[in-house]
C-alpha cells in the first residue's frame, strides 16, 4: 500500500508535537521551514533587513513560549505570520512614538529617494535590475496592498490563509490583491519572480536560527 507524502501542515504539526514532548532541538527545523516567508513579510512592512531579523527572532521566541497554546486549528505558518505582523507593527508604533523617521516615507535610505535611486540593504542581494525594479515597485505601493501581494503571489498562500493571517475578510484579500496588481502592472509588467523578491539566503537563515536557539538555551 502506497503511503501518501505528508503535507506541510502535517510535517509542522508532527514537529510541534515532538518539540512539546521534549525534543526541543527540532524547533530549529520549524524555524528553517518558515524563515523565508517571515523575512519577506517583514521586509514588506519594515524595509530594513536588520530590523526584520530582530522581529523574526522575537516571533520565534514568542511562538516557542506559547507553542502549547497552538491548537492546530490553522496552519502553523499562518499562526507565525500573525505573530510576525504584530511584532513589526509594534516596532513601527515604537519608532513613531520615539519621533524617529517614518520608514514608510521615501528618505535618504529608501531606494526611491528624491535625490536619485540608491540601493537599500535588500537591493544589494537582489539580482541586478529586475530585482531592483521589483523591490522599488513593491515598496512604492501602500503596505496593506503590498502585504497581500507578497503573501498571495510570492508565498503562494491561498485567499483563506491570507485572510486568516491578516485578520481580514476573503473579499478584502481579493480586492487588495487586484488593486496591488494594478498598481504594479505599469512598473514591472510580468517580470516578477519569487527568488528575486526579498531573497533569504542561508547565511541569514543560520544567523536567525542560531540566535534564537541561544536565547532559548537550546543546544
Amino acid at each position: 500500500m502506497t503511503t501518501l507524502p505528508q503535507t506541510d501542515i502535517e510535517i509542522d504539526n508532527e514537529l510541534i508535537s515532538k518539540v512539546l514532548a521534549g525534543e526541543e532541538r527540532l524547533y530549529e527545523q520549524l524555524m528553517r521551514r518558515h524563515n523565508a516567508r517571515l523575512f519577506r513579510i517583514g521586509m514588506t512592512m519594515l524595509d530594513n533587513d536588520m530590523d526584520v531579523e530582530d522581529m523574526m527572532q522575537n516571533t520565534y521566541i514568542n511562538a516557542y513560549h506559547n507553542l502549547d497554546k497552538f491548537r492546530k486549528e490553522s496552519a502553523f505558518g499562518t499562526w507565525l505570520t500573525r505573530i510576525m505582523i504584530n511584532e513589526c507593527s509594534q516596532l513601527l508604533k515604537k519608532k513613531s512614538r520615539s519621533g524617529s523617521e517614518d520608514i514608510s516615507v521615501l528618505d535618504d535610505h529608501h531606494p526611491a529617494n528624491a535625490a536619485g535611486i540608491k540601493e537599500s540593504p535588500v537591493a544589494k542581494v537582489i539580482d541586478k535590475e529586475l530585482g531592483r525594479v521589483m523591490e522599488l515597485a513593491l515598496l512604492q505601493i501602500p503596505e496593506k496592498y503590498r502585504l497581500v501581494f507578497v503573501m498571495r503571489e510570492v508565498e503562494g498562500l491561498n485567499v483563506a490563509a491570507t485572510a486568516a493571517a491578516l485578520n481580514i475578510s476573503t473579499v478584502n484579500v481579493k480586492v487588495r490583491y487586484i488593486r496591488a496588481r494594478l498598481m504594479l502592472r505599469g512598473k514591472i509588467s510580468d517580470y516578477y519572480k519569487n527568488d528575486l523578491v526579498f531573497p533569504f539566503h542561508l547565511i541569514r537563515c543560520d544567523r536567525v536560527v542560531n540566535h534564537v536557539l541561544d536565547k532559548l538555551g537550546i543546544r
